[in-house]
């Protein structure tokens, strides 16, 4: 690709990488997991998780938390949200969350419509819901003129990169259980977190109070599949029930079964968490030198976050896409997968470097 500056002279920017910075969503499928997927797919088993490998599964999950569980597995991220969070909720009731919330931005309504519940949106902190924020919104509960917050929601890690530690998680699940509230965690890249945040699930997640909790595997070198987590198993009374109906009901769950198992084994969800995450750190090394960019914070998880000069995003973007965050800021978002290298973060950098030189001398 040559680009250059309005004079006309141009340049051959280096070979992009071979690994997109976009999202840890174009991924691969890591060759363990694909490996467990071909292996369950020898045979016949029984339908709709009465299989050995999703009874496996739940009982390295149970594992993992250091407690009983209730899951429900699901084929995505915004069907196990609903999934959660319906089992939680009345029509009349509503979610908390911060406005960069993805159930809030990026489920095109979901919640709203299938739910029927109302979604109470507030500015987060770089990401993050204060318990001040939830008490604020409580003063018209008991009164039917209002409707009623029951959930509060977030997610670990956020939307922005930040990371929840475990007394921010735990005075947000005081707060919700002081005021009958119940709190639910999107846990889209819990793998992310659990690796930066040094310690165990249990302690993170359980010992904290957390009541559901959305275990993303998509992300983390699956190919498809999020398990529902109930932590206060009481709560998926009717789970299966709201699953089947919503339409995440897998037929052949051994296969997002066999593909947890395998995440599970041997810590492989979190070496795959913690590489994204050093690679990020990579990453915000090299680019921290580049005249042009600022980054808006060192990278907690997998996820950089910058602002780059408006003029030089669209030719970065046409030699290796990534998205924008928020347009009006110039802020740009770069993640880091399981299967990024250090040569990917060289050239991507060596690329940034190039165009926002030329992009300042046209």
């Amino acid at each position: 690709m040559n680009v250059g500056p309005a004079n006309g002279s141009q340049f051959v920017l280096p070979v992009a990488p071979e690994r997109l910075f976009a999202s840890d969503n174009a991924s691969g499928v890591h060759p363990q997991v694909m490996d467990a997927m071909l292996r369950a797919n020898i045979g016949h088993a029984l339908a709709y998780g009465q299989d050995a490998w999703t009874h496996r599964v739940v009982t390295q999950f149970e594992e993992l938390f250091e407690q009983n569980l209730d899951i429900a597995f699901t084929f995505g991220g915004t069907g196990a949200n609903l999934l959660g969070l319906q089992c939680l909720l009345q029509p009349w009731q509503a979610v908390i969350c911060t406005d960069s919330a993805h159930i809030a931005l990026d489920e095109c309504g979901a919640p709203e419509r299938f739910i029927g519940c109302k979604l109470i949106d507030v500015p987060g902190r770089a990401g993050k819901l204060q318990p001040v924020q939830v008490l604020e919104q409580l003063g018209n509960l008991g009164d039917e003129h209002h409707v009623q917050p029951r959930v509060v929601s977030i997610t670990q890690s956020t939307e922005l990169g930040t990371l929840y530690s475990e007394s921010e998680i735990a005075d947000l699940a005081d707060t919700c259980h002081r005021s009958g509230l119940l709190l639910h965690v999107d846990g889209a890249r819990i793998a992310n977190a659990v690796a930066a945040a040094g310690c165990s699930t249990a302690a993170l997640l359980a010992e904290t109070g957390v009541d559901v909790l959305t275990f993303g595997g998509t992300k983390n070198g699956m190919m498809f599949g999020e398990a529902v987590v109930f932590l206060q198993p009481q709560l998926a009374e009717h789970a299966r029930f709201v699953r089947k109906q919503s339409a995440q009901l897998p037929s052949k769950m051994r296969y997002i079964a066999a593909q947890f198992s395998a995440l599970l084994t041997d810590e492989l969800w979190l070496n795959n968490a913690q590489h994204a995450n050093n690679m990020a750190q990579l990453l915000a090394q090299q680019v921290a030198k580049i005249p042009g960019i600022e980054l808006l914070a060192w990278p907690q998880v997998n996820a950089v976050f910058a602002t780059l000069p408006a003029q030089s995003i669209e030719p970065l973007i046409a030699w290796s896409p990534f998205y924008v965050w928020e347009a009006d800021k110039q802020l740009v978002r770069w993640v880091c997968s399981y299967d990024t290298t250090a040569e990917d973060v060289s050239r991507f950098s060596s690329g940034l470097a190039q165009i926002l030189s030329a992009t300042r001398e046209s």
